[in-house]
């Protein structure tokens, strides 16, 4: 009687202690994983955007750094005609770059750390703006 007691004892304690737990989160909220997800989506609203613009004789062609080695300097540069929101396009750059530029920091990512040369001039072929090393 006193085993059977002393069982149901421990078996009640545990269900006790199982019921009040602190529970553990098995997929804690990545910072690094959910601003991936961000830069990614302003990525590509960014080259929407810049692919969105034609050329012609009244459209000028431009080119802008894009992204943030963590190196220093640009990943790329983004070709885009004055036919689209320029302002816009610029303000969505200047935030992708400062964005990946703290992230680059806060999760102590790599890259090659080459440099990327800008175009020498632009080109207008098709309607397209065309980079010229």
């Amino acid at each position: 009687m006193k085993k059977t007691f002393h069982i149901l004892l421990f078996l009640s304690t545990c269900l006790l202690l199982m019921a009040f737990q602190c529970e553990d989160d098995d997929n804690p909220v990545d910072p690094c994983e959910n601003t991936t997800s961000y830069l990614n989506e302003l990525k590509t609203e960014i080259e929407d955007l810049a692919s969105a613009s034609v050329c012609s004789e009244n459209f000028e062609c431009r080119f802008i750094a894009f992204g943030s080695k963590p190196c220093g300097g640009p990943w790329s540069y983004l070709t885009y005609s004055t036919s689209i929101d320029t302002l816009q396009l610029t303000n969505l750059v200047a935030t992708y770059n400062t964005e990946q530029e703290s992230f680059n920091t806060s999760c102590n990512t790599v890259s090659d750390c080459a440099f990327v040369t800008p175009p020498t001039a632009m080109e207008c072929e098709n309607n397209i703006c065309i980079p010229v090393y």
